[in-house]
């Protein structure tokens, strides 16, 4: 029996009870999507953009799916501390691929902006929904995004109104939780109408040690004059397999930093599909992987300039020890009539020891005569003349080490727009090359 062939016969004998646990507008989408998954099946190592990472793999185990929605037994807001000191937070949860509503922050939200449950805002106001989701993530084009749209039941809505400011920060906990080897499903919605700024962080935990696959869509619209900030931060164990497709589509003049940071995992996969299709907007886009043992990370990008005068820029830096494997792939499309296009894509990679593998692929495409664009990318170890020096003046090898590879990310963390993450970060970042706990302090479910 083929990977796909057990997923088909579990939808088609759940389907109703898929349907019945969730509402109209998701379910509208998914007889469709599961005929495209049927089509596509999961994506393997002989298309392109996916020959770093064997996707079907994943699939193949067991796993244990809450498509009945029992209630799972843990109140996060009594067991998770992770607020980043300082940051003072709107702290929301999502426990497994459900949002957890039974108790909600303190502190309230702008009146009209809406941060909750996907499955109760469209009962409460599909017209809202149903024009926004699913119409980036295009179910014809990736198995995984297909197959999500086909399960996901429910998931999480960020609405904020035209020229609504959110001041106060908003983190949302991404908590995996189960008994037994376990899939979840995550859909994100986030809808910035003209002039409306935010910020949101989003944090993936794993609370047991099981094997745990989470597929993840992400939908984001930035109106004309929007300001948003989205920053992830995957802190799991290495059983943990996450594969994120985020859809980000950019009107005229919004600005949007997306930043994408991998501390600890097992495996990860992240797409990120960026187009800007009203003139003068303007995306930075960057990541940052630190991976040892043999975790494996691997991003691919596009950024599509689809109209011009749009400004983009791409960073990405991998730090590799032991046995771990790093991936980047970036394209910037820029299409026939984005002139003036403005875009500039690095990555940098640096390998710890031989074992350690990284690939890279940055590309161009451009089809537009009045542009400026650069791309490049390097792969390198630690610079021996520098351990040399630093040990010449007293500085443990253990100690210089740790010291150039905390230096070489340090570029990536300081592209955050929110100084008591950037500080939080530091922290953490040089906890992980210490080999320390990988967990954020006062962190529970993370002991």
């Amino acid at each position: 029996m083929s990977v796909e062939q057990q997923y088909i016969d579990l939808f088609s004998q759940t389907e109703a009870m898929i349907c019945r646990h969730s509402t109209e507008v998701l379910n509208a989408p998914r007889a469709a999507a599961f005929a495209d998954f049927e089509r596509l099946g999961f994506p393997t190592r002989k298309e392109e953009k996916y020959k770093y990472t064997d996707i079907s793999k994943f699939f193949e185990p067991d796993y244990g799916l809450n498509l009945n929605r029992l209630e799972i037994p843990v109140n996060p807001y009594e067991v998770f501390k992770c607020d980043v000191p300082n940051m003072s937070t709107a702290l929301y949860f999502v426990v497994n691929d459900a949002f957890y509503g039974k108790a909600l922050p303190k502190s309230h939200l702008p009146n009209g902006v809406i941060f909750g449950s996907l499955k109760e805002v469209a009962e409460q106001n599909p017209e809202l929904v149903k024009k926004y989701y699913g119409k980036l993530a295009d179910t014809t084009e990736d198995g995984v995004t297909a197959f999500n749209t086909a399960f996901a039941q429910d998931g999480v809505l960020f609405y904020v109104p035209k020229n609504v400011v959110v001041e106060k920060p908003v983190q949302l906990v991404n908590i995996l939780r189960g008994d037994v080897n376990f899939m979840v499903n995550r859909r994100m919605l986030v809808i910035l109408e003209e002039g409306a700024q935010a910020r949101l962080l989003a944090c993936d935990h794993a609370m047991d040690s099981v094997n745990f696959l989470a597929t993840q869509v992400i939908e984001i619209f930035a109106g004309e004059n929007a300001v948003f900030d989205f920053y992830e931060l995957e802190e799991t164990h290495t059983s943990t397999v996450r594969i994120s497709n985020m859809y980000v589509k950019q009107e005229a003049n919004s600005n949007v930093l997306l930043n994408g940071m991998t501390l600890h995992n097992g495996t990860t996969r992240n797409t990120t599909r960026v187009t800007l299709v009203g003139e003068h907007a303007e995306l930075n886009l960057c990541g940052m992987a630190i991976a040892d043992k043999n975790q494996h990370v691997d991003n691919h990008t596009t950024i599509d300039h689809a109209v011009p005068n749009c400004t983009s820029n791409e960073l990405y830096k991998y730090v590799l020890d032991d046995q771990a494997v790093g991936a980047f792939a970036g394209l910037v499309l820029v299409r026939p009539d984005a002139q003036h296009t403005s875009s500039q894509q690095t990555n940098r990679n640096l390998c710890a020891t031989r074992d350690a593998r990284m690939y890279t692929q940055p590309q161009l495409e451009i089809y537009a005569d009045d542009v400026k664009c650069s791309h490049g990318a390097t792969v390198g170890q630690l610079d021996e003349s520098a351990l040399f020096y630093m040990q010449q003046r007293g500085i443990p090898v253990r100690e210089a080490r740790l010291l150039l590879m905390f230096a070489f990310v340090n570029e990536v963390i300081d592209t955050i727009r929110l100084d008591a993450l950037k500080d939080r970060l530091h922290l953490l970042v040089e906890k992980r090359f210490r080999g320390e706990l990988n967990k954020c302090r006062g962190c529970a479910i993370c002991k």
